[in-house]
């Protein structure tokens, strides 16, 4: 069956390229002036700042080895200033322009990066669940999510290399260090919450070793894509400490109204275009959520309490994923029947690859991420 799923796409993709190869040329998607740039969203000040993983697994990897490359210069800048500023007059390091540039031209290079070529390799690949023709809103946001778990995972490993100090394959709280631009400004996020403390540190270790293994290690750096009870429950005690304003050991209306709510609602949100309601008008479906919550009719959330709306208060990655699905059938679902084809995704390509096309004319950026802050 699978045998027979493969000569179907690959008939399938030569018709479709051998349709496009000889059609005219009306497509302002296949413009010349558009030019693929790399995208360079690490912040050292700021790691936490969410961005879209790219689309294609290439691009992503490409970005991935200019990434570390300036996450190391900026490590060094932070631990080591001496060695970066050690430079006699006019010798400053200079960012690897070069590679940089050598890596747009291959992008840019159809003989080497053809992007209707990158499509068609990639649809069946997303095409997974079932393997029908199409690429549903589910499928897309799955592969979403595999891309963003190979970068979360590829972070964590990096900062794993800093922190493992015995080189034994584990980090122990001794071993670790709040990150330098936690330790240089105590209003960063996550600071006052505890997240870099030793009870974050114990909530990751499943097995109670002592020690955190990568795999422990990447949750305790990404805890709202953990699946850990552990950790889970953190995260609530950690939202009852910033919440509780009383100091009574429990989260209050008021608390919960000034806050979570807000943060609950704007994940529900779907209409982000909608108008800001009132005060009066939300105080109504807050007061219903919180009774909900409030399963011992005390007038009070417990940290348990907040089990089940902690997803909707820390977002993990498959919420944005599925941002990012949501966004590219809109804008590529040519026949509005709520799924791609390959035809579909091959005459819209600068939905897939947007956050790194440009317009050379006037070096605009069509960025998909915007859509999603």
């Amino acid at each position: 069956m699978g045998k027979v799923s493969a000569i179907i796409y690959i008939a399938v993709a030569l018709l479709i390229l051998f349709l496009i190869s000889h059609s005219p040329k009306k497509h302002p998607n296949h413009s010349r002036h558009r030019r693929l740039k790399l995208r360079s969203s690490f912040s050292f000040s700021n790691p936490t700042h969410h961005e879209p993983v790219a689309f294609d697994p290439l691009v992503a990897d490409i970005e991935r080895r200019r990434e570390d490359r300036q996450w190391e210069k900026q490590y060094l800048e932070h631990t080591h200033p001496e060695l970066v500023n050690d430079h006699a007059p006019g010798h400053e390091s200079q960012p690897e322009w070069e590679d940089f540039m050598n890596a747009e031209d291959y992008l840019n290079d159809e003989d080497k990066f053809n992007v209707t070529n990158r499509l068609v390799m990639l649809f069946p690949k997303i095409d997974a669940d079932p393997a029908d023709g199409f690429v549903t809103e589910n499928e897309l946001t799955e592969w979403h999510l595999q891309q963003a778990a190979k970068e979360v995972l590829h972070r964590s490993m990096r900062e794993m290399e800093v922190h493992d100090k015995n080189h034994d394959g584990f980090v122990s709280f001794a071993e670790y260090e709040p990150p330098s631009w936690v330790k240089n400004d105590n209003n960063s996020f996550g600071y006052d919450m505890g997240w870099w403390k030793e009870e974050h540190f114990n909530a990751s270790d499943a097995n109670g070793d002592g020690l955190l293994n990568i795999t422990e290690f990447n949750d305790f750096l990404h805890p709202s894509d953990s699946k850990s009870p552990k950790l889970l429950h953190w995260l609530c005690k950690e939202e009852v400490r910033e919440r509780d304003t009383d100091r009574d050991g429990k989260v209050n209306f008021d608390e919960f109204f000034h806050g979570l709510f807000d943060l609950v609602r704007n994940y529900d949100e779907e209409d982000h275009n909608s108008s800001h309601p009132s005060h009066d008008s939300l105080e109504s479906p807050a007061r219903r959520l919180f009774s909900q919550l409030d399963k011992d009719g005390d007038r009070l959330l417990s940290e348990e309490e907040l089990l089940p709306i902690i997803g909707k208060i820390h977002p993990s990655e498959r919420y944005y994923a599925k941002q990012q699905a949501d966004y590219i059938i809109s804008q590529a679902d040519s026949d509005k029947d709520g799924r791609l084809s390959l035809l579909e995704m091959i005459e819209n390509p600068y939905v897939f690859y947007s956050a790194i096309f440009s317009e050379d004319e006037d070096d605009d950026d069509y960025e998909y991420h915007d859509e999603f802050r």
